[in-house]
């Protein structure tokens, strides 16, 4: 009979294997690694990330490594912008291909069927190896190809078919939205192979124990337990306390739940909120709605004693940063210390140009 593990359990083991119980002395870019990719809707959460995760993390090293393309960032998992070590990139894309196909299929339907993928691809790639336009600049060079079929949906396609990657300054610190791309072979070099089970084995050393309806969560693919079978095979298994069957790497150790949780705050999309599931092993479901609060909005949150317990923003007025806190619940005066102490190195972090910086709480509805 597998052994059962408790929900903080779970939670610890989740937040040793996210870099959370303690700030690690790791190079940044074998943190972005042992954290598989780090999502990147925006440019700024990754940065917040890392600093929550390691020891004496500087915007600079996460800014230089784009620069010298050891990371890159680019649609991936889910069919969403993360950033990814190069090496890791050009190993998996062609794994998660299924997941960028899929999202294309859902954002655009009926607007994709028919469209000539192999003529959208000769015509975009050498325009993009060439010029490194932004997105829009594709959409109408793709509507000269194809002058009556949607655009948006043609450059879609293409970013879901040809492997592509942004290029700095897009993806830094303070930069904004704005990106423009170039093919991935070209920016990073030649794509190696690597295959399913492999991923499926990194995420469990980042996400672990956890099932393979969890790992379809966090990829964005479905049907994949058939193709897991050899690997599953060779995994230690555990159960959890609902009862489901549970899959972690021989060898990799579950942290006892009594292991004291610091204060943390994670960014807005941080994937350890997005990669399972059931999400409860790290965010209370009756909270849920506060995180998550749209379809495409993950805000802010505080870990307190493991678990997502508040959320956060910065406001800056002038040369004065406020970080409000919005706690679910009330604290008790240590845990709001502690809060104050991690949210003033924060509010410094983000805003590191301003006289004065503060932390102020309030208690949602």
């Amino acid at each position: 009979m597998p052994q059962t593990l408790s929900l903080r359990q779970l939670n610890r083991t989740l937040l040793a294997r996210q870099l959370l119980l303690e700030r690690e002395n790791l190079a940044c870019e074998k943190a972005i690694a042992a954290l598989v990719a780090l999502q990147s809707q925006i440019p700024n959460p990754p940065y917040i990330g890392l600093w929550s995760r390691l020891q004496g993390f500087e915007k600079r090293q996460l800014t230089a490594l784009l620069e010298s393309r050891a990371v890159a960032r680019a649609p991936w998992i889910r069919s969403t912008l993360h950033l990814v070590t190069a090496e890791d990139h050009q190993a998996f894309q062609a794994v998660i291909q299924p997941a960028l196909a899929r999202g294309l299929r859902s954002f655009f339907g009926a607007r994709a069927k028919g469209l000539d993928i192999d003529g959208l691809i000769a015509i975009a790639k050498p325009f993009l190896e060439a010029e490194t336009p932004a997105i829009g600049a594709l959409r109408d060079k793709l509507q000269e190809y194809e002058p009556h079929e949607d655009k948006q949906a043609m450059a879609y396609a293409v970013r879901s078919y040809l492997p592509l990657v942004q290029v700095p300054p897009s993806g830094a610190w303070g930069v904004g939205t704005r990106a423009t791309y170039t093919t991935a072979e070209s920016w990073l070099g030649t794509a190696s192979s690597s295959d399913l089970g492999s991923l499926f084995r990194r995420y469990l050393a980042t996400f672990g124990p956890a099932d393979v309806m969890d790992f379809q969560t966090w990829t964005g693919m479905t049907s994949l337990k058939s193709a897991l079978k050899a690997t599953l095979d060779t995994l230690v298994g555990y159960r959890d306390e609902k009862g489901r069957d549970l899959y972690d790497l021989p060898g990799e150790p579950i942290v006892d739940g009594d292991t004291p949780a610091p204060i943390r705050f994670l960014p807005e999309y941080d994937n350890i909120l997005i990669a399972h599931r059931d999400r409860t092993r790290i965010l209370p479901e009756a909270r849920r709605k506060q995180v998550f609060v749209s379809a495409g909005r993950v805000l802010g949150s505080v870990i307190i004693d493991g678990f997502v317990g508040a959320i956060w923003k910065v406001e800056r007025d002038k040369k004065q940063a406020t970080l409000r806190v919005t706690l679910f619940d009330k604290q008790t005066d240590e845990v709001r210390n502690a809060i104050t102490a991690e949210g003033l190195n924060l509010v410094r972090f983000i805003e590191d140009d301003t006289d004065s910086h503060h932390v102020e709480f309030s208690i949602a509805r």
